[in-house]
Protein backbone atom coordinates (compact mmCIF):
# COMPACT_ATOMS: atom_id res chain seq x y z
CA UNK A 1 0.00 0.00 0.00
CA UNK A 2 1.28 3.52 -0.66
CA UNK A 3 1.71 6.16 1.02
CA UNK A 4 -0.75 8.47 -1.21
CA UNK A 5 -3.59 6.02 -0.62
CA UNK A 6 -3.31 5.96 3.24
CA UNK A 7 -3.32 9.93 3.25
CA UNK A 8 -6.43 9.85 0.94
CA UNK A 9 -8.21 7.09 3.30
CA UNK A 10 -7.14 9.54 6.63
CA UNK A 11 -8.31 12.48 4.68
CA UNK A 12 -12.27 10.95 4.02
CA UNK A 13 -12.14 9.62 7.55
CA UNK A 14 -11.35 12.94 9.11
CA UNK A 15 -13.59 15.01 7.00
CA UNK A 16 -16.19 12.09 7.76
CA UNK A 17 -15.70 11.85 11.57
CA UNK A 18 -15.32 15.65 11.51
CA UNK A 19 -18.96 16.01 10.02
CA UNK A 20 -20.23 13.35 11.51
CA UNK A 21 -19.21 15.02 15.17
CA UNK A 22 -20.88 18.10 14.28
CA UNK A 23 -24.11 17.14 12.88
CA UNK A 24 -24.63 14.73 15.93
CA UNK A 25 -23.96 17.33 18.28
CA UNK A 26 -26.54 19.57 16.46
CA UNK A 27 -28.87 16.75 16.39
CA UNK A 28 -28.79 15.62 20.03
CA UNK A 29 -28.72 19.36 21.08
CA UNK A 30 -32.09 20.46 19.28
CA UNK A 31 -33.82 16.81 20.31
CA UNK A 32 -32.71 17.53 24.20
CA UNK A 33 -33.64 20.63 24.09
CA UNK A 34 -37.38 20.07 22.59
CA UNK A 35 -37.77 17.06 25.20
CA UNK A 36 -36.34 18.93 28.53
CA UNK A 37 -39.03 21.54 27.26
CA UNK A 38 -37.28 24.13 26.08
CA UNK A 39 -39.48 26.19 22.46
CA UNK A 40 -37.75 25.92 19.73
CA UNK A 41 -37.91 27.55 16.58
CA UNK A 42 -40.27 26.55 13.93
CA UNK A 43 -36.62 26.70 11.60
CA UNK A 44 -34.83 24.39 14.07
CA UNK A 45 -37.23 21.73 13.03
CA UNK A 46 -36.02 21.75 9.63
CA UNK A 47 -32.38 22.53 10.58
CA UNK A 48 -32.35 19.30 12.66
CA UNK A 49 -33.66 17.17 9.88
CA UNK A 50 -31.08 18.58 7.99
CA UNK A 51 -28.40 17.51 10.26
CA UNK A 52 -30.03 13.69 10.48
CA UNK A 53 -29.47 13.53 6.19
CA UNK A 54 -26.02 15.47 6.41
CA UNK A 55 -25.42 12.25 8.82
CA UNK A 56 -26.71 9.86 6.64
CA UNK A 57 -24.66 11.30 3.55
CA UNK A 58 -21.70 10.95 5.23
CA UNK A 59 -21.69 7.57 6.56
CA UNK A 60 -22.75 6.15 3.22
CA UNK A 61 -20.46 7.75 0.96
CA UNK A 62 -17.14 9.05 3.86
CA UNK A 63 -17.09 5.11 5.21
CA UNK A 64 -16.83 3.53 1.49
CA UNK A 65 -14.21 6.17 0.33
CA UNK A 66 -12.29 5.60 3.09
CA UNK A 67 -11.98 1.75 2.82
CA UNK A 68 -11.38 2.12 -0.83
CA UNK A 69 -8.76 4.54 -0.10
CA UNK A 70 -7.03 2.36 2.34
CA UNK A 71 -7.09 -0.78 -0.45
CA UNK A 72 -10.32 -2.75 0.70
CA UNK A 73 -11.70 -3.21 -2.96
CA UNK A 74 -14.02 -5.96 -2.36
CA UNK A 75 -15.63 -5.21 1.45
CA UNK A 76 -18.93 -4.83 -0.37
CA UNK A 77 -21.14 -7.48 -2.23
CA UNK A 78 -24.26 -6.69 -4.10
CA UNK A 79 -26.86 -6.27 -1.50
CA UNK A 80 -24.43 -4.15 0.59
CA UNK A 81 -23.77 -2.08 -2.37
CA UNK A 82 -27.27 -1.60 -3.38
CA UNK A 83 -28.34 -0.48 0.31
CA UNK A 84 -25.04 1.96 0.24
CA UNK A 85 -25.94 3.74 -3.12
CA UNK A 86 -29.55 4.04 -2.37
CA UNK A 87 -29.13 5.25 1.03
CA UNK A 88 -26.53 7.54 -0.87
CA UNK A 89 -29.19 8.87 -3.73
CA UNK A 90 -31.86 9.11 -0.79
CA UNK A 91 -30.05 11.49 1.55
CA UNK A 92 -28.23 13.47 -0.72
CA UNK A 93 -31.60 14.52 -2.67
CA UNK A 94 -33.50 14.32 1.27
CA UNK A 95 -30.41 17.20 1.98
CA UNK A 96 -30.92 19.37 -1.40
CA UNK A 97 -34.98 19.24 -0.71
CA UNK A 98 -34.47 20.40 3.29
CA UNK A 99 -31.76 23.05 2.16
CA UNK A 100 -34.44 24.22 -0.51
CA UNK A 101 -37.07 24.25 2.23
CA UNK A 102 -35.07 26.26 4.43
CA UNK A 103 -34.46 29.20 1.94
CA UNK A 104 -37.79 29.40 1.63
CA UNK A 105 -39.20 29.30 4.94
CA UNK A 106 -36.84 32.08 6.02
CA UNK A 107 -37.13 33.84 2.63
CA UNK A 108 -41.07 33.85 3.98
CA UNK A 109 -40.85 34.18 7.30
CA UNK A 110 -38.46 38.09 6.36
CA UNK A 111 -41.39 38.85 3.60
CA UNK A 112 -42.55 42.54 4.53
CA UNK A 113 -46.29 42.47 6.19
CA UNK A 114 -47.91 43.60 3.17
CA UNK A 115 -46.43 40.87 0.58
CA UNK A 116 -48.42 38.79 -0.63
CA UNK A 117 -45.94 35.91 0.94
CA UNK A 118 -46.62 37.34 4.55
CA UNK A 119 -50.35 35.49 4.55
CA UNK A 120 -48.18 32.20 3.86
CA UNK A 121 -46.35 32.90 7.43
CA UNK A 122 -48.82 31.71 10.27
CA UNK A 123 -49.52 28.18 7.75
CA UNK A 124 -45.82 27.46 6.85
CA UNK A 125 -44.65 26.10 10.27
CA UNK A 126 -47.82 23.87 10.57
CA UNK A 127 -46.71 21.75 7.17
CA UNK A 128 -43.30 21.05 7.71
CA UNK A 129 -43.56 17.37 8.86
CA UNK A 130 -46.61 16.81 5.94
CA UNK A 131 -43.20 18.24 3.89
CA UNK A 132 -40.69 15.72 5.08
CA UNK A 133 -43.36 12.82 4.71
CA UNK A 134 -43.33 14.15 1.63
CA UNK A 135 -40.15 14.29 0.44
CA UNK A 136 -39.11 10.79 2.33
CA UNK A 137 -41.70 8.65 0.17
CA UNK A 138 -40.57 11.10 -3.31
CA UNK A 139 -36.56 10.05 -2.72
CA UNK A 140 -37.36 7.08 -2.00
CA UNK A 141 -39.85 5.77 -4.57
CA UNK A 142 -37.19 8.00 -7.62
CA UNK A 143 -34.17 6.44 -6.76
CA UNK A 144 -35.56 2.38 -6.71
CA UNK A 145 -34.28 1.76 -10.08
CA UNK A 146 -30.26 2.02 -7.97
CA UNK A 147 -31.62 -0.85 -6.39
CA UNK A 148 -31.89 -2.97 -9.60
CA UNK A 149 -29.06 -1.11 -11.80
CA UNK A 150 -26.23 -1.25 -8.98
CA UNK A 151 -23.99 -4.84 -8.43
CA UNK A 152 -21.11 -5.67 -6.49
CA UNK A 153 -17.80 -4.99 -7.27
CA UNK A 154 -16.68 -5.78 -10.88
CA UNK A 155 -14.58 -8.95 -10.77
CA UNK A 156 -13.18 -9.04 -14.64
CA UNK A 157 -12.48 -6.68 -16.87
CA UNK A 158 -13.44 -8.07 -20.30
CA UNK A 159 -17.28 -7.42 -19.17
CA UNK A 160 -18.06 -4.15 -21.34
CA UNK A 161 -22.03 -3.93 -20.42
CA UNK A 162 -20.48 -3.53 -16.66
CA UNK A 163 -19.54 0.14 -15.11
CA UNK A 164 -16.63 0.44 -12.87
CA UNK A 165 -18.00 2.21 -9.86
CA UNK A 166 -14.13 1.42 -7.87
CA UNK A 167 -16.33 -0.37 -4.85
CA UNK A 168 -19.35 -1.50 -6.13
CA UNK A 169 -21.02 -1.58 -10.46
CA UNK A 170 -23.46 -0.89 -12.26
CA UNK A 171 -25.55 -1.80 -15.37
CA UNK A 172 -24.29 -0.11 -18.36
CA UNK A 173 -27.21 1.17 -21.16
CA UNK A 174 -26.89 2.85 -24.05
CA UNK A 175 -25.66 6.76 -23.63
CA UNK A 176 -29.55 7.62 -25.02
CA UNK A 177 -31.37 5.93 -22.29
CA UNK A 178 -28.43 6.84 -19.64
CA UNK A 179 -29.01 10.72 -20.95
CA UNK A 180 -33.05 10.11 -20.45
CA UNK A 181 -32.68 8.72 -17.05
CA UNK A 182 -30.00 11.29 -16.07
CA UNK A 183 -32.46 14.04 -17.41
CA UNK A 184 -35.42 12.61 -15.33
CA UNK A 185 -33.79 11.88 -11.80
CA UNK A 186 -32.37 15.50 -12.26
CA UNK A 187 -35.51 17.94 -12.92
CA UNK A 188 -36.25 17.82 -8.97
CA UNK A 189 -32.40 18.77 -8.39
CA UNK A 190 -32.36 21.46 -11.00
CA UNK A 191 -35.97 22.74 -9.90
CA UNK A 192 -34.74 22.93 -5.86
CA UNK A 193 -31.50 24.93 -6.83
CA UNK A 194 -33.62 27.05 -8.96
CA UNK A 195 -35.94 28.00 -5.91
CA UNK A 196 -32.62 28.18 -3.42
CA UNK A 197 -31.07 30.56 -5.85
CA UNK A 198 -34.28 32.73 -6.47
CA UNK A 199 -35.15 32.95 -2.42
CA UNK A 200 -31.55 33.76 -1.75
CA UNK A 201 -31.61 36.58 -4.17
CA UNK A 202 -34.83 37.65 -2.75
CA UNK A 203 -33.46 37.53 0.94
CA UNK A 204 -30.66 39.44 -0.12
CA UNK A 205 -32.97 42.56 -1.74
CA UNK A 206 -34.90 42.29 1.56
CA UNK A 207 -31.93 43.28 4.17
CA UNK A 208 -30.17 45.22 1.79
CA UNK A 209 -33.87 47.34 1.80
CA UNK A 210 -33.83 46.92 5.15
CA UNK A 211 -30.29 48.38 5.60
CA UNK A 212 -30.88 51.40 3.52
CA UNK A 213 -34.17 52.36 5.42
CA UNK A 214 -32.46 51.60 9.24
CA UNK A 215 -29.46 54.08 7.77
CA UNK A 216 -31.83 56.43 6.68
CA UNK A 217 -33.33 56.80 10.48
CA UNK A 218 -30.11 55.99 12.50
CA UNK A 219 -27.57 56.77 10.18
CA UNK A 220 -24.23 54.38 10.14
CA UNK A 221 -24.94 53.32 14.03
CA UNK A 222 -26.41 50.10 13.64
CA UNK A 223 -24.87 47.23 11.22
CA UNK A 224 -27.15 44.96 8.57
CA UNK A 225 -26.58 41.68 11.03
CA UNK A 226 -27.90 43.56 14.56
CA UNK A 227 -30.94 41.90 14.83
CA UNK A 228 -31.79 38.25 15.66
CA UNK A 229 -33.73 37.84 12.67
CA UNK A 230 -30.96 39.15 10.20
CA UNK A 231 -28.26 37.35 11.70
CA UNK A 232 -30.61 33.54 11.21
CA UNK A 233 -31.26 35.04 7.33
CA UNK A 234 -27.34 35.94 6.89
CA UNK A 235 -26.28 31.99 8.36
CA UNK A 236 -29.09 30.45 6.05
CA UNK A 237 -27.55 32.67 3.34
CA UNK A 238 -24.53 31.09 4.08
CA UNK A 239 -25.83 27.77 4.28
CA UNK A 240 -27.08 28.22 0.83
CA UNK A 241 -24.17 29.61 -1.48
CA UNK A 242 -22.17 26.51 0.18
CA UNK A 243 -24.56 23.95 -0.62
CA UNK A 244 -25.00 25.26 -4.17
CA UNK A 245 -21.01 25.95 -4.73
CA UNK A 246 -20.43 22.16 -3.78
CA UNK A 247 -23.51 20.86 -5.55
CA UNK A 248 -22.85 22.38 -8.39
CA UNK A 249 -19.32 21.24 -9.01
CA UNK A 250 -20.39 17.49 -8.25
CA UNK A 251 -22.85 17.48 -10.25
CA UNK A 252 -20.90 18.04 -12.72
CA UNK A 253 -18.17 15.32 -12.14
CA UNK A 254 -21.14 13.24 -11.60
CA UNK A 255 -22.36 13.63 -15.32
CA UNK A 256 -18.94 13.28 -16.36
CA UNK A 257 -18.87 9.82 -14.74
CA UNK A 258 -22.32 8.88 -16.15
CA UNK A 259 -21.34 9.19 -19.90
CA UNK A 260 -17.65 8.33 -19.74
CA UNK A 261 -15.29 6.65 -17.89
CA UNK A 262 -13.06 8.47 -15.48
CA UNK A 263 -9.84 8.30 -13.75
CA UNK A 264 -9.99 7.38 -9.99
CA UNK A 265 -9.28 10.41 -9.01
CA UNK A 266 -11.73 12.52 -10.35
CA UNK A 267 -14.24 9.71 -8.41
CA UNK A 268 -12.40 10.39 -5.26
CA UNK A 269 -12.85 14.33 -5.84
CA UNK A 270 -16.84 13.66 -6.24
CA UNK A 271 -17.24 11.69 -3.25
CA UNK A 272 -15.16 14.69 -1.41
CA UNK A 273 -17.25 17.65 -3.06
CA UNK A 274 -20.42 15.42 -2.36
CA UNK A 275 -19.19 15.27 1.53
CA UNK A 276 -18.37 18.94 2.00
CA UNK A 277 -20.97 20.46 2.56
CA UNK A 278 -22.62 17.69 4.79
CA UNK A 279 -19.48 18.25 6.80
CA UNK A 280 -19.10 22.26 7.04
CA UNK A 281 -22.80 23.20 7.36
CA UNK A 282 -23.02 21.79 11.19
CA UNK A 283 -19.80 24.01 11.89
CA UNK A 284 -21.04 27.23 9.94
CA UNK A 285 -24.15 27.00 12.27
CA UNK A 286 -22.44 26.31 15.37
CA UNK A 287 -20.13 29.64 15.12
CA UNK A 288 -22.99 31.82 12.92
CA UNK A 289 -26.40 31.13 14.32
CA UNK A 290 -26.54 32.48 18.25
CA UNK A 291 -29.32 30.53 19.40
CA UNK A 292 -27.08 27.34 18.97
CA UNK A 293 -25.03 28.55 22.04
CA UNK A 294 -28.12 29.72 24.06
CA UNK A 295 -30.02 26.07 23.85
CA UNK A 296 -26.25 24.86 25.04
CA UNK A 297 -26.06 26.80 27.56
CA UNK A 298 -29.46 26.13 28.25
CA UNK A 299 -29.15 22.46 28.74
CA UNK A 300 -26.66 23.29 31.29
CA UNK A 301 -29.02 25.42 33.33
CA UNK A 302 -26.97 28.70 32.71
CA UNK A 303 -29.54 30.48 30.94
CA UNK A 304 -32.97 30.19 29.98
CA UNK A 305 -33.40 29.69 26.08
CA UNK A 306 -35.10 32.49 24.44
CA UNK A 307 -36.84 31.61 20.85
CA UNK A 308 -37.47 34.26 18.41
CA UNK A 309 -40.63 33.07 16.82
CA UNK A 310 -40.68 35.04 13.38
CA UNK A 311 -44.08 34.19 11.98
CA UNK A 312 -45.83 36.91 14.54
CA UNK A 313 -43.61 39.58 12.88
Amino acid sequence: MISNDIALGLFFLSQTGFGVLGNSFLLGLYIINFFIGSRLRPIDLILTHVAFVNDLVLLSKGIPQTMIALGLNHFLDDVGCKLVFYLHRVARGLSLSTTCLLSTFQAIIISPRNSKCSKLKARVSKHIVHFYFFCWTFHLLINFLILINIKGPKRSKNITRIQDLIYCSATSYASANIALYVFIISLPDISCVAIMVWTSGYMVFILYRHHQRIQSIYGNNLTLGGSPENRTTQTILLLVFTFVSFYSLNSILVLLIHFKKLPSWLIHTSAFLAACFPSCSPFVLIISDSQVSKYYLALWGKIKPQSWYYTTR
